[in-house]
């Protein structure tokens, strides 16, 4: 391990130096300066701060309000501040001390453990009266032995043990232990050993309802040696006063396989421990990352209402499921439409959330509560999330507090210029948004949609049912059409010239026509439509979407049509075309912005998307269809996926 040599001196010099003046005063008075100290480190000690109110409401948070999570964190850390005077105090901790401050209960059972003859292990989690904890069991008359972890401070470790030494434990030292635990047994002696934190190489057991590494130490040598488990728990009362309970003997279960031997009693060792965190949660440590090996991940969807915004979340959804089931781990999806109580609190709150940082999100909650419809705010509070996934810049903001008030992963498309990119873990951008280059920031050709070979098919072959007489050696042209926005108007004269290039093609190609529109095309449009194609006899499917859409209609023309056909305006359609890997026209209809100019540009640069005026679509058909080379396959999802490998 790191040798942290200034701190480790820091430190050194801090206990020797100030540990005579703090044994120097009453008893009091130094918890009332420890309870200061925890509220000092709870107000300055921001990075682990977040990871315990995280933790917190990971374990408790179904049963408490964002305001009850912070209080149970401040209470830890007063806790916590309260043990770091004890560290001070341990020289002056003797039998006198012991007796009027600490109440010890169960030492009947260590006893009667005792008498089985092969050693006891006292079986204890992370709490804040750890070294009291320690001092008390070395003092009960029985020869004591505590595991020690190298934190590569060699000089306050000597510190710390010479002090547990001289209050009668023996001090064995990790990597030495094995050995030294033998004799523990065999000579029927005690030793404390904990059960939580397992990092990489503990077993997988449910605590709080999801899976978390857990220690197995103690549970093998109990399950090899015989050894007598008991469960023993802190309690701080107030100030000095506190409580070790001691319990009964954990009955050890032995069956046939050994690792389910190992994992059941683990599991029931820890349900023992969840208990009394659920009941005292301010004396656990909460401030290292609890589930960070757990084999289930959360991911929530953030909508912001728009559908095209919906799909390039649900894209990246099925990215993060395919990347997580190859590393065998499992998935919870959640979701939640982001709905502000007006316009006013929308801008109110993007404007806010530009200055929240992960140190402070969770204190933005309360704008979260204050604009946000109640339905939606409440859905999210209750949420605990690994990774949060929107799209668009007004869900952008919302993601950021949800995400870092919970210590999951933020993941934004199209976020807003006025947040630093750097505030996310991946920003997941067009090119044409001409964003600057950043380690974060995933600059794709197109929009993320869900079109796959896997997607085409099941789409296709629910659309052959639709079409009357499908033949799969026929030709098809598909024809998506789009509808009007802001700034961009269909020219129904270019339609028209459009509809007949089309027409003219399906003649000579003997081809058929697939169409649809979507939801914004305009009624005039849909009426030149219906009115073109509706005694053509080449025109095989016709799905006006405001009057029949069906969900397959857009999957499926991709899957069954040779060429495709797209109105220029739509960014999320045109890449949905062009991930297809069939060759795609893009009509020109003036009026596009200097975004979606660009962005046809790079597509059709990149050899995505062919552009073409609507009076040469005829010509630019049969040239397409005639052509042996195959487009670019647009697939914007394999970037994303090398991206989302390094943050997951």
């Amino acid at each position: 391990m790191k040798n942290n040599s200034l701190v480790d001196y820091f430190a050194f010099i801090l206990l020797k130096v100030f540990g005579p003046v703090f044994r120097a005063l009453p008893v009091s008075f130094c918890y009332f300066l420890g309870r200061s100290l925890g509220y000092f480190l709870y107000h300055f000690d921001r990075r682990h701060r977040v990871i315990a109110y995280s933790n917190i409401k990971e374990a408790l948070g179904n049963k408490l309000t964002p305001r009850e999570i912070s209080g149970i964190t401040k209470s830890f850390y007063q806790s916590f501040g309260q043990s770091i005077i004890e560290v001070f105090l341990i020289p002056r901790i003797d039998k006198n001390y012991l007796k009027k401050y600490v109440e010890v209960s169960g030492v009947e059972n260590i006893r009667n453990a005792f008498k089985k003859g092969k050693g006891v292990i006292l079986l204890v989690v992370h709490e804040c009266g750890w070294e009291l904890s320690n001092v008390v069991a070395a003092s009960l008359g029985f020869s004591f032995n505590v595991i020690v972890r190298d934190q590569g401070l060699p000089r306050l470790n000597g510190l710390l043990n010479k002090f547990r030494s001289e209050k009668g434990a023996k001090v064995i030292a990790r990597g030495e232990e094995l050995r030294q635990l033998i004799a523990v047994f065999k000579n029927n002696e005690a030793v404390a050993m904990t059960l939580d934190q397992g990092g990489a190489s503990g077993e997988l057991v449910n605590f709080f309802g999801r899976s978390a590494s857990m220690s197995t130490g103690a549970i093998k040598l109990a399950l090899k040696y015989d050894a007598q488990l008991l469960p023993v728990f802190f309690e701080r009362v107030g100030g000095p006063y506190s409580k070790v309970i001691i319990k009964e003997p954990m009955e050890i279960i032995k069956g046939m396989d050994v690792k389910e031997n190992l994992r059941s009693n683990l599991q029931r060792a820890i349900g023992i421990f969840e208990n009394h965190i659920a009941s005292y949660p301010k004396e656990y440590l909460w401030t290292y990352k609890v589930w960070k090996y757990s084999d289930l991940k959360r991911i929530l969807l953030l909508s912001d209402g728009k559908t095209g915004h919906l799909r390039q979340v649900q894209a990246v959804k099925e990215i993060i499921l395919k990347e997580l089931e190859g590393r065998k781990v499992k998935a919870e999806v959640l979701s939640a439409t982001v709905d502000f109580k007006n316009d006013s609190a929308k801008v109110a709150f993007i404007l806010r959330s530009c200055f929240a940082t992960k140190f402070n999100s969770q204190s933005y909650l309360r704008y979260l509560q204050e604009c946000l419809k109640t339905d939606t705010y409440n859905k999210l509070i209750i949420y605990k999330p690994d990774i949060v996934v929107s799209c668009g810049s007004s869900a952008a903001g919302v993601n950021y507090i949800i995400a870092k008030s919970n210590l999951a992963k933020s993941i934004v498309i199209m976020r807003s210029r006025l947040f630093n990119a750097n505030k996310f873990d991946l920003v997941i951008a067009p090119k044409h948004d001409n964003l600057r280059a950043e380690r974060n920031i995933l600059q794709i050709n197109g929009a993320l949609n869900l079109i796959n070979d896997d997607y085409l098919k099941t789409q296709g072959e629910l659309l052959k049912k639709n079409i009357p007489g499908y033949d799969p050696k026929f030709i098809y042209i598909g024809l998506l059409m789009g509808g009007d926005s802001k700034k961009f108007i269909l020219n129904e004269s270019m339609v028209k010239e459009l509809v007949t290039g089309f027409k003219k093609a399906a003649e000579e190609l003997d081809a058929g026509i697939l169409m649809t529109t979507s939801r914004r095309t305009p009624k005039r449009i849909e009426l030149l439509l219906k009115n073109e194609l509706k005694d053509y006899g080449r025109s095989k499917l016709q799905i006006i979407a405001n009057e029949n859409n069906i969900p397959q209609a857009v999957g499926g023309i991709l899957s069954l049509s040779s060429l495709i056909i797209t109105s220029p305006e739509s960014i999320s359609m045109i890449s949905e075309a062009a991930s297809s890997g069939k060759p795609v026209l893009v009509f020109d209809i003036p009026g596009l912005s200097n975004k979606h100019k660009r962005f046809l540009k790079n597509l059709s640069q990149g050899g995505y998307i062919y552009l073409t005026k609507t009076n040469e679509v005829a010509e630019n058909l049969k040239r397409l269809l005639s052509q042996s080379s195959k487009p670019n396959k647009l697939n914007d999802s394999l970037l994303v996926r090398e991206a989302l490998r390094g943050i997951l």
